[in-house]
């Protein structure tokens, strides 16, 4: 059955949509099978789990499910490059396992539509032609990638509802809607032949959502009063005690900071993704008479996803152009932007820095970061922070005013979910080793034994067969770095070199030898990039290039055309010049020309 044409199910406001684009392929591999039922054939047969991103680390989530000749993936992410990365766009999963066995890939399910769970798709669709499956608004999202990327018309794109099936192969995946700071998130059930797993996928529990769907608990609920086998569950606040508070919350703190702006202009910043936070803060728009301007490419592709699919409702003339703020006073505008772990092209550290052409900050603007900075992301926010208030501007930036709540679900929210399924083992999922590990902690003081808890990392097979679960082998995997249109071609060597070119700089040395005789008619000449200015470091300059004369003078004329063995030499007797002389290592490239 296909579920794109049977959307009337689960209270949802996105009936009736069809995801069927023009030139799309017919869909196939999806089924309606009753709630709870596991595939009848193959009974017993082994199940593989094999996380290719996720573990151990903060993005790039990815999961591989395989049993006999079947085999599915969730979710398909990216991750942002660190400070040992430079020049590095973004960082996907290493796909090689899943190019190798494409024959046995059914489909493709994704949990939500955040970049760490669907960033890496349009790169893996390249290689694999399969269908995806996933909420409505996961699916806008998804297209919109797809469509830069120049692929969407050959990728068959499916809507599936809260507590529906997909059937892929031996096994079965069903979607339960789970609450997270992006609507449309789902965790899945799958029904295998060795039992079912349960991966939560990003989730919190929150009893009052914006949109008022709360996280199915009945049905995770019916699953452990049936048998989970094994739960895969976010780890991401597993270090957090409590509860992770209500999207509603940082409503309330809207209504009494709106009060505070009094007449002055309101700046939110916040993640596009984030739908609930923009609901709220057009609803706060409409309370006070304010108009709603939207900048930031990616703020205003998810907002227009989101209202062409119902899952933002814009009230008619709230919404003006950037083009019109300057004919509005300030105290009739809020301003919702990109911006706020302090991205370098985005649009608030743009106007920070006054490089933005239609915004300029003044003492007029109240300036609200709606969200906490991702761990390494401190550092650029609080530059942007200081650069807004050199401008008179006031900034709400601190956690006291309550501008901002996780998606993910805290130490009690995670006890909850496993009280709920009762799984037999337990695998902790999405986090760095030390989430990871607490998670463990909190599912030992729930009872489940500490032999029943897989601490897994991305590459490993786990295998079950319903009566234990174990690492059995390994397949590649790690990353795979994505520099400009280059895929994969940006390796270990590549990133030393640039690391070494950003921290001690270069030195060419240039050496013209003529053709027949070998003798040397042109330099030494000496390069200098990013190591010392040439003018004011005369001396050592001059020390260098009288050293590489020296050099060039004891080869005989054989060891002259033996060009590798130069340049060698004379990289090494540079080196240790340099380093004599100035304690740095710079990058020594000799270039030898034939004239």
């Amino acid at each position: 059955m296909n579920h794109s044409n049977n959307q009337n199910s689960q209270n949802t406001p996105h009936r009736n949509h069809n995801s069927r684009d023009a030139g799309q392929k017919k869909k196939h591999y999806t089924v309606q099978s009753k709630s709870g039922t596991k595939p009848r054939d193959s009974h017993g047969t082994p199940v593989r789990i094999i996380p290719l991103g996720g573990l151990g680390e903060i993005g790039k989530n990815m999961t591989v499910f395989e049993c006999s000749s079947d085999m599915f993936i969730l979710d398909c992410g990216l991750a942002f490059p660190d400070a040992e990365m430079p020049g590095v766009d973004i960082v996907i999963p290493d796909f090689t396992y899943v190019e190798r066995n494409q024959s046995k890939l059914r489909g493709i399910v994704i949990t939500h539509g955040h970049e760490d769970h669907i960033g890496g798709l349009a790169y893996l669709l390249k290689k694999v032609n399969v269908p995806v499956y996933a909420s409505a608004l996961t699916i806008g999202l998804i297209k919109n990638k797809l469509e830069e990327h120049g692929i969407l018309n050959r990728v068959s794109l499916n809507v599936v509802e809260p507590r529906k099936h997909v059937k892929m192969g031996c096994m079965s995946v069903e979607f339960i809607r789970v609450n997270h700071s992006i609507p449309g998130s789902m965790g899945m059930a799958i029904h295998t032949p060795a039992g079912v797993l349960v991966h939560t996928g990003d989730f919190k529990i929150d009893y009052t959502p914006i949109d008022n769907q709360t996280i199915d608990l009945a049905r995770f609920g019916e699953l452990g009063n049936r048998g989970v086998l094994a739960l895969m569950a976010d780890s991401t606040n597993a270090e957090r005690p409590g509860y992770t508070p209500s999207e509603r919350k940082v409503g309330e703190s809207f209504e009494n900071l709106f009060k505070r702006a009094g007449n002055k202009r309101i700046i939110i910043a916040t993640f596009s993704s984030n739908i609930h936070r923009v609901q709220q803060i057009i609803n706060m728009a409409v309370k006070t008479k304010r108009k709603v301007a939207v900048l930031g490419r990616s703020m205003v592709n998810v907002i227009a996803t989101a209202m062409e699919l119902g899952y933002l409702e814009v009230p008619k003339n709230i919404l003006i152009d950037i083009e019109a703020v300057n004919l509005y006073a300030p105290e009739q505008l809020v301003l919702v932007t990109t911006g706020s772990q302090g991205e370098p092209m985005s649009a608030l550290t743009r106007m920070a820095k006054h490089d933005h052409n239609k915004i300029t900050i003044t003492p007029m603007d109240f300036i609200i970061l709606s969200a906490t900075p991702i761990p390494g992301n401190e550092k650029h926010v609080t530059q942007v922070v200081n650069e807004l208030l050199k401008s008179g501007a006031e900034v709400i930036y601190e956690s006291m005013y309550e501008v901002h709540v996780s998606g993910h679900a805290c130490q009690e929210e995670l006890k909850l979910m496993m009280s709920l399924t009762k799984p037999k083992f337990f695998i902790p999922m999405h986090g760095e080793y030390k989430h990871l590990v607490k998670h463990r902690k909190l599912a030992m003081e729930m009872g489940i034994p500490k032999e029943n808890i897989l601490l897994a990392s991305i590459g490993n097979v786990i295998e079950t067969d319903g009566t234990k679960l174990q690492i059995v082998s390994q397949v590649p995997a790690g990353r795979t770095l994505v520099d400009g249109l280059g895929v994969g071609d940006v390796g270990s060597v590549v990133l030393r070199d640039r690391k070494q070119l950003s921290e001690d700089g270069l030195i060419i040395v240039i050496v013209g030898l003529e053709r027949f005789s070998s003798r040397v008619v042109v330099g030494p000449e000496i390069i200098s990039r990013g190591f010392v200015y040439v003018r004011e470091a005369d001396e050592i300059i001059s020390r260098a290039r009288q050293l590489m004369s020296d050099e060039l003078d004891r080869c005989s004329v054989a060891e002259l055309r033996e060009w590798t063995a130069l340049k060698s030499r004379l990289r090494e007797s540079m080196s240790g010049f340099i380093f004599e002389n100035m304690k740095r290592t710079p990058m020594i490239l000799p270039i030898i020309l034939e004239i």
